[in-house]
């Protein structure tokens, strides 16, 4: 392909040469050549009229290129192989100038090489079109490294021979600089904590000076001078940490663990005054958190107070300290002294002042051992903060302590472990504030506890305690935090699932009926629809145990099996009581079944859930309970099966091209009408996955959403009920209607980028 040189007026000629000369004598007579090619930026850039500019440089003990510097809208650092993969790699590997006119051009690379290819995500990412390129290698003698690359003329022509020459006699310049710049880098032993962040033109020598003196005049660190006036981020100042002292980087997380065997005879002020905190204990190694791994009188303080056969130090950023000893102490006394740090509080029992255990091992314990009542209250607090739905209190056998864990997102964490000897006196509390029997260890219980009674936070709970092995016994409790009701068109349905829900719902009678195990959100999703009929000429009575959500408008009653006052003798009642709809929290027995089938022949709407896996699997259970088919198939106008699922972090989660592979197992487990999602197999196509941040605990994932199947009581459906069929042959049917089973939901979800086929694969299997 001809090149054409530029016409340069001779005027032209001489300003131009004059400018690259003033450019070359200023890389040439700079010490900080980063430095000098970032305020000169414009004027290269001016120089070749180009839109950007990237100089690579070799890293030859990887074998790639990474980008030295950046002018123009361009990514954080750019490493590609030294190979013809790459434009940039193509030049390094054969020290050749390449000028391409069309980056897209398959037929022009090919004509250059066979393997060469243009990386088109950035262009997709960012909406920039790269058209022309100019890359040019960078010699020292007779080694090529580095690359000069050149993208777009402003003009919009094409790289001319004269840019190509410009370009060569840049190429010179840099590489005599590079080579001066190493061997003086080389000759100097001092490293600094923040070479990182130079080498890779996050700062510059004089930025980094400069922050130097704004945090002795503002007696701040240097890291948040650097995040706060030189826009750095943290995770760029954590890996220049990581590197200079040649260990991991770990910034604040507050999904981990809090060690509390660790921090026992720790005091807070003493770590807060030398930066350092442990983190964990795992297989005999105790890892230690400090802002200096290389002062060895803090390493010698921390082997002498904490024992162990092996140590781990990551480094850390003060305010990442300092945050992860507030969290693992937490406050140090509330208000009214209600609660203190949990770690005081269990330094509090292991003073021996606050239990006497006997030789039969049961706990003398009342309402009024004061640390013990803080623990407890710490614990459901602490849970509630985190967003936590459920609190699993764990004891273990003999002399192994209790296990506190959170589920958060449908995800257990490890929040603390209790010592061993007062493992039973926090189980007993917790009976006490539950009004439960604690002498009774032998059989199961379940009770509730209105949190008002003891703390100033508003909150219900739901306990289980169940006897384990060893003669120990499990606690868990489940907050039942009060809350308003989705809006319907906010729960993420399909267009045909929303449209039927809205049809089920506001029918004058019938029975509908939300189902999916324990924890799969059933009620909110009933309150929603309550919510959207919710009118002041409709009479609503809802039975619930416990009520979780209140509704203006809606008559709420709280069942008491203890008494006799179950969902069934509450069903009858309601009939009693000119109701318009009816929603009962759980169809349990023969009984309530039939009597809600019953008040939705004689003229009621009746709403209520069931634990069941599927939609169609719901009406074999229910017809396996002894309802009449015929009854039923006349009451039925839906069945909505519904789980919750994880979804990925909004801020963090990761944009990526799937493999042709991954697309197909995905289209394998849709399971039938894939194409109807209208998402074909493109170079376009976009997933997402989880990587993990600050705000969503370094997990990837942040709060849940549902996925669901509506079975609609189409005609075909009633008569497959009245013929008492197969699960198998109402599940064939729900299809051919047009039902999305959870598996096509989440995979639609999937390709929605809102969670990813491995969150949807943990709760559903067809």
């Amino acid at each position: 392909m001809a090149e054409t040189a530029t016409n340069y007026s001779g005027d032209d000629k001489v300003t131009y040469y004059k400018a690259l000369n003033d450019i070359a004598n200023q890389i040439h007579s700079a010490r900080d050549i980063n430095e000098i090619l970032i305020n000169m930026k414009d004027q290269i850039l001016s120089l070749f009229d180009a839109d950007r500019i990237t100089i690579y440089v070799v890293d030859g003990r990887r074998k790639e290129i990474y980008s030295r510097f950046k002018a123009g809208d361009l990514p954080g650092e750019i490493r590609v192989p030294i190979d013809n993969g790459s434009i940039a790699g193509y030049t390094a590997n054969n020290a050749q100038i390449t000028n391409i006119v069309n980056a897209y051009d398959k037929r022009e690379l090919a004509m250059i090489n066979k393997d060469l290819t243009f990386d088109k995500r950035w262009d997709e990412n960012s909406g920039y079109v790269t058209r022309h390129i100019l890359s040019v290698p960078i010699f020292y003698k007779k080694y090529v490294i580095g690359v000069l690359q050149l993208v777009n003329k402003k003009t919009g022509d094409r790289f001319t021979l004269e840019d190509q020459s410009s370009a060569t006699e840049m190429a010179k310049v840099l590489g005599i600089a590079f080579f001066n710049q190493r061997k003086l880098t080389q000759q100097s032993t001092k490293r600094t904590k923040f070479d990182y962040l130079i080498n890779n033109n996050i700062v510059t020598e004089k930025e980094l000076s400069d922050a130097v003196t704004l945090s002795r005049e503002r007696k701040l660190p240097i890291e948040s001078v650097l995040m706060e006036e030189m826009s750095v981020k943290k995770e760029h100042i954590g890996q220049s940490l990581a590197e200079f002292y040649n260990c991991d980087y770990v910034p604040f997380d507050d999904s981990l663990p809090i060690p509390g065997e660790l921090l026992t005879r720790l005091k807070q002020v003493y770590l807060k005054r030398n930066l350092w905190v442990p983190l964990e204990r795992q297989d005999g190694k105790v890892k230690i958190l400090l802002d200096n791994p290389q002062r060895l009188d803090k390493i010698d303080s921390v082997k002498s107070l904490i024992p162990a056969e092996r140590y781990e130090f990551a480094v850390g950023l003060r305010e990442d300290i300092l945050r992860f000893l507030d969290y693992f102490y937490g406050i140090p006394e509330a208000k009214g002294g209600e609660e203190g740090s949990i770690d005081d509080l269990i330094g509090k029992l292991d003073s021996g002042e606050e239990v006497i255990e006997f030789d039969d091992g049961v706990d003398m314990i009342t309402e009024d051992d004061s640390t013990i009542v803080k623990l407890v209250n710490k614990i459901i607090t602490d849970g509630h903060k985190k967003g936590c739905s459920d609190i699993h209190i764990e004891p273990y056998p003999g002399k192994y302590g209790a296990e506190i864990r959170f589920r958060i997102d449908g995800a257990c964490q490890v929040y603390q472990t209790i010592p061993s000897h007062y493992k039973k006196a926090v189980a007993s509390r917790i009976k006490i504030m539950s009004d439960l029997d604690i002498s009774e260890r032998r059989k199961p219980q379940d009770g509730k506890i209105r949190f008002k009674r003891y703390s100033p936070l508003d909150i219900e709970l739901r306990v289980a305690t169940i006897p384990t092995v060893g003669g120990e016994e499990d606690v868990v409790m489940r907050i039942l935090a009060a809350g308003e009701p989705i809006p319907l068109d906010k729960m993420g349905m399909g267009e045909r699932d929303y449209g039927m829900l809205l049809e089920c719902i506001t029918k004058p009678y019938g029975i509908f009926l939300v189902v999916g195990p324990t924890g799969s959100g059933k009620t909110t999703t009933l309150h929603s629809a309550l919510a959207h009929i919710n009118k002041k000429e409709t009479k609503i009575w809802t039975a619930e145990d416990p009520v979780e959500i209140t509704q203006k408008g809606l008559r709420q009653v709280q069942v008491l099996p203890k008494i006799g006052f179950d969902f069934a003798a509450a069903m009858r009642a309601f009939l009693r009581a000119d109701p318009d709809v009816i929603m009962v929290g759980e169809m349990r027995d023969h009984e309530t079944v039939a009597t809600g089938i019953e008040a939705s022949l004689t003229g009621h709407l009746v709403f209520s859930t069931l634990h069941t896996n599927s939609a169609p699997e719901t009406i074999t259970r229910l017809l396996d309970m002894g309802m009449d088919p015929f009854n039923f198939a006349d009451a039925l106008l839906g069945v909505l099966a519904q789980r919750l699922v994880r979804t990925l972090c909004k801020d963090c989660r990761e944009p990526y091209h799937p493999e042709q592979d991954e697309y197909d197992h995905l289209a394998r487990a849709y399971a039938g009408r894939f194409d109807a999602l209208g998402i074909p197999y493109s170079d376009d196509l976009t997933l997402y996955r989880a990587k993990g941040c600050e705000k969503c605990g370094n997990s990837g994932y942040k709060g849940r959403t549902g996925i669901m199947e509506l079975l609609y009581g189409t005609d075909e459906i009633k008569g497959l009920i009245q013929g008492r069929a197969k699960m198998e042959d109402i599940r064939g049917q729900a299809v051919k209607d047009g039902m999305t089973t959870l598996m096509q939901d989440g995979i639609r979800k999937v390709f929605l980028g809102i969670t990813d086929f491995a969150q949807v694969r943990k709760v559903c299997i067809k």
